[in-house]
């Protein structure tokens, strides 16, 4: 059957056959639903210069179409042109999820037999692909992300949303952007402290690729180009065997050979992390080097031991004179190290969720191996520690007094919090509404807090472009993309949120500059808005999406 379809005057063969209509980027559209009521036939967005905007159509069919295609013209205002090529279009995937606990508390619970929760499928992953054969009966979301070009004048830019196939007509939707006077700058220069974890040793697996090999970074290259695209701060580097024990279907493995000599005196290898460091810098991510971890959940430490000509381990705790003479030689030889590449003043031995007791005594050998070593810290706010660390991030639920966050600023400490299965709301699971990824940015600015810290970038399951359940944790907890550098609507949040945070730390500055103190007022209004207590009673889209006109209004 042809199917004969135009975007002028077909409202009712259109109905019948084939809808295709303007959606929002706070829904994940069910495969198997028809869109509600007529649509949006008009996409229209503000857009700071500089900024990535997100936009997501829904295509419904009565019957299949073959070789759909996805295409998005030049967007004009008189001669002025932001290209194509600054859009991405990408059809939405569909993967498997799950739910939160039974109480609705958190995300956090061992969930060895995937049956005994309530699963469904989920639209999340952008795929790459350029065409898509779509079943009948089917819904099928598009996905739209246009970077807008910094050196473009402001103005009204329109264009159309095109989609094409082998058995229908052309559609189109027109499309809007009002670009704004102001600029972003590029994510590279981003005063947010974005803090994603990397898991190289996920990339390896789920490929099959030898472990460093030239093909494995090469396969990385693009993934940690989106990081870096997103405005990531922080190589994520582990210094020690299993520094989270199990926690992830690919554990981490250390980037640091110690090898223990006949003698008793220790050697390193630091050709690992050398590569690993230089690559991640190469795609633009170089502001600091977080090692992980002194003190892994397992008090369990690997070595070779050239003696027996085995690997052993040794366990020890912090307080122990085994554990303060082990790490203090590697701290020194460390240190000696990064002071060569040059790279010292931007590295911080880090730790995460560990006692104060602990931290105390680690604090304590760190500082004998070397004084001048940054310590990173993501955990429970403790006042005994805070003076002694450089990158403190605590809960998302938790506080800094205001006295600690007027020092840590002016001092220019990053002071952040993050999220993980713990919080029911706001998160980024792949159940959660899309709009809380970028609510939780809004947040940061409103308690004036420099970033966020989320403990898994690319930490995938088993098959993450099907199934994005793991055996411990809430579906998603573990990734926020996807192989093939296909990014996620929670990711696109994500970056919205970022954006969102920056505008809001370039216009308090302007606004304090030029003693603007009702755009001042209106500013610091808007973000009080942003209330943990008001989940899940009032949805994150409700909140983000009011803040955000306001915001580009200013």
């Amino acid at each position: 059957m042809m199917l004969v379809v135009s975007s002028v005057g077909a409202q009712q063969r259109q109905t019948q056959d084939l809808i295709l209509q303007w959606g929002s980027t706070d829904v994940r559209y069910p495969r198997n639903e028809v869109p509600a009521g007529q649509g949006n036939k008009q996409w229209e967005t503000d857009a700071w210069k500089g900024e990535r905007v997100n936009a997501q159509a829904v295509l419904w069919t009565r019957q299949p179409l073959k070789n759909v295609r996805i295409a998005v013209s030049d967007l004009k205002c008189g001669k002025n042109v932001i290209p194509a090529s600054a859009t991405t279009t990408s059809f939405v995937g569909y993967v498997w999820t799950d739910e939160l606990n039974k109480d609705r508390k958190s995300g956090c619970s061992d969930r060895p037999n995937k049956a005994d929760w309530d699963s469904s499928l989920v639209a999340d992953v952008l795929e790459v692909r350029k065409s898509l054969d779509i079943e009948a009966q089917c819904t099928q979301p598009l996905w739209v992300n246009i970077w807008v070009p910094q050196d473009i004048p402001s103005g009204v830019y329109k264009g159309a949303l095109t989609v094409s196939g082998e058995n229908f007509a052309d559609v189109r939707l027109p499309m809007k952007i009002n670009v704004q006077k102001r600029t972003l700058p590029d994510p590279a220069q981003w005063v947010f402290h974005l803090d994603l974890w990397q898991n190289p040793y996920a990339v390896a697996r789920y490929y099959n690729v030898p472990l460093w090999s030239r093909q494995h970074f090469d396969i990385m290259k693009p993934l940690m180009q989106q990081l870096a695209n997103a405005g990531q701060k922080v190589i994520t580097a582990s210094v020690m065997h299993h520094p989270w024990a199990g926690q992830t279907e690919d554990p981490f493995d250390s980037m640091v050979f110690r090898m223990k000599k006949i003698d008793g005196s220790w050697v390193y290898d630091y050709t690992v992390f050398d590569r690993w460091v230089e690559f991640m810098m190469s795609t633009g991510i170089n502001r600091q080097i977080n090692c992980y971890s002194m003190v892994p959940w397992e008090l369990s430490f690997q070595y070779f031991d050239q003696a027996s000509n085995t690997l052993q381990a040794v366990k020890t705790a912090p307080g122990e004179k085994e554990y303060e003479e082990m790490w203090v030689a590697m701290l020194k030889s460390f240190s000696k190290h990064l002071r060569e590449k040059g790279w010292f003043d931007i590295c911080a031995i880090a730790m995460d969720e560990r006692p104060m007791e602990v931290m105390q005594k680690t604090l304590q050998v760190i500082r004998k191996a070397d004084p001048e070593f940054k310590v990173s810290l993501a955990g429970n706010f403790h006042k005994e520690l805070e003076a002694d660390i450089y990158d403190y991030c605590i809960p998302i639920g938790a506080s800094y007094p205001k006295e600690v966050l007027a020092r840590r600023a002016q001092k220019q400490l990053p002071t952040t919090y993050y999220t993980c299965c713990t919080e029911a709301f706001p998160n980024t699971f792949t159940f959660s509404d899309p709009a809380e990824a970028a609510w939780m940015s809004y947040y940061s600015s409103k308690d004036h807090l420099d970033g966020y810290l989320r403990w898994a970038y690319n930490s995938w399951p088993k098959e993450p472009l099907l199934d994005s359940r793991f055996e411990a944790w809430a579906g998603g907890d573990t990734y926020l993309v996807y192989p093939g550098a296909r990014s996620s609507i929670r990711f696109e949040k994500l970056i919205e949120g970022v954006q969102a945070h920056e505008k809001i730390t370039i216009l308090r500055k302007e606004f304090t500059d030029k003693k603007n103190k009702n755009g001042f007022k209106k500013l610091e209004k808007m973000l009080s808005t942003f209330k943990l207590k008001d989940f899940p009673e009032v949805p994150a889209a409700e909140t983000v999406n009011k803040a955000n006109k306001i915001l580009n209004s200013l």
